[in-house]
């Protein structure tokens, strides 16, 4: 289905149903008592919006469906109703098109315990086949597996069919976001079928194409053309393409901020849901097989971040090749690959 054409009220209603308890018991159990703040703005599909808050309620939580106007970029300030029910919730889910994650409210949530779930722009197409319909606990060992190997090496390459050449060094340190989360809460939840690494930010060096989604800035997405960036000392020194790398140009400029050129995380991608970029960010990160960039470091202060897909990636944990051209090839990753259920594993 394209962006903004809308189905019927009644499109995938019953698994609509089943897919918003999965989320609220599986994916980010909801316990009796809990003040669950719900936020779409009007960019976002309600049904999914209205279907959470009815199986958090069911649940026995306490939903607050909050629905305001849509910012014109994620991480501004929203409307401060949003902001006082946000600092007082114990969970969070954020539907809005223009998200919330490293907002001045976000970071009140987090430092109040809040665990913020981002699903940012999911319709009811994208609940039903990026959650109801996937086996989360293959999903989430092989997260643990992408993250645990990636970090015991010392560098990790990545190349694409695109023009990607890129490596980078691990940072032993390790990333919080990928470990066992605190139990008191204060921390965000993305949606499933990613996993990580922590690089050093300085030490991206090479060729990094983007040639499936990049956004914000909020005139891009699906791309038509690949957006060609090179990297040294893991600030991007140069971008080339057509409209698109114009648009990300005028944007990182218009920042101001020698840190909106850093590079902030990489990703890999692997929802068995999710077979093609669409345009929305949050699903296009996780196309099967795909690599994502995170750009711009907001932890030092930059004003933006953007998120970029790599399709069809190979990577290497220093000598030992995990992934080619989009098809983990580890003996490992294959069995949980085929423990999902995905075509060419069985």
């Amino acid at each position: 289905m394209k962006l903004g054409v809308e189905s019927r009220p009644e499109y995938l209603e019953i698994e609509l149903a089943a897919a918003a308890h999965k989320l609220v018991t599986d994916f980010r159990p909801v316990q009796a008592g809990q003040q669950v703040l719900i936020t779409a703005d009007t960019s976002s599909d309600l049904r999914v919006a209205r279907a959470v808050s009815g199986a958090v309620q069911a649940m026995g939580g306490i939903p607050a469906l909050i629905w305001y106007p849509t910012l014109p970029e994620p991480m501004q300030p929203p409307p401060a109703t949003v902001a006082g029910a946000a600092a007082v919730a114990d969970i969070w889910f954020d539907f809005s098109v223009s998200y919330q994650l490293y907002s001045p409210t976000y970071q009140t949530a987090m430092d109040n315990d809040c665990i913020y779930v981002c699903l940012t722009g999911m319709d009811v197409d994208m609940l039903v086949r990026t959650v109801g319909r996937v086996p989360y606990e293959p999903l989430r060992v092989m997260a643990d597996w992408l993250y645990r190997h990636s970090q015991a090496a010392r560098i990790v390459r990545v190349t694409s069919p695109g023009g990607t050449e890129l490596r980078m060094e691990i940072d032993e340190a390790g990333d919080p976001f990928w470990e066992p989360p605190p139990a008191r809460g204060g921390y965000p939840q993305m949606l499933g079928g990613q996993s990580g690494f922590m690089a050093y930010r300085e030490s991206y060096e090479g060729i990094l194409v983007f040639d499936g989604a990049l956004w914000p800035p909020s005139e891009l997405g699906l791309l038509d053309a690949p957006v060609r960036l090179r990297l040294e000392g893991g600030y991007v020194k140069n971008i080339e393409g057509g409209h698109e790398a114009a648009v990300l140009s005028r944007w990182l400029a218009k920042a101001g901020n020698p840190y909106a050129y850093l590079m902030e995380h990489a990703c890999y991608g692997f929802n068995p849901g999710v077979h093609r970029p669409t345009g929305r960010i949050l699903e296009d990160e996780r196309v099967f097989g795909c690599m994502q960039f995170g750009l711009g470091a907001t932890p030092l202060g930059s004003p933006v971040h953007t998120d970029g897909v790599v399709l069809d990636a190979s990577v290497w944990l220093d000598d030992v090749q995990i992934e080619e051209n989009g098809r983990y090839i580890h003996p490992d990753l294959a069995a949980f690959c085929q423990a999902m259920g995905l075509s060419g594993y069985m």
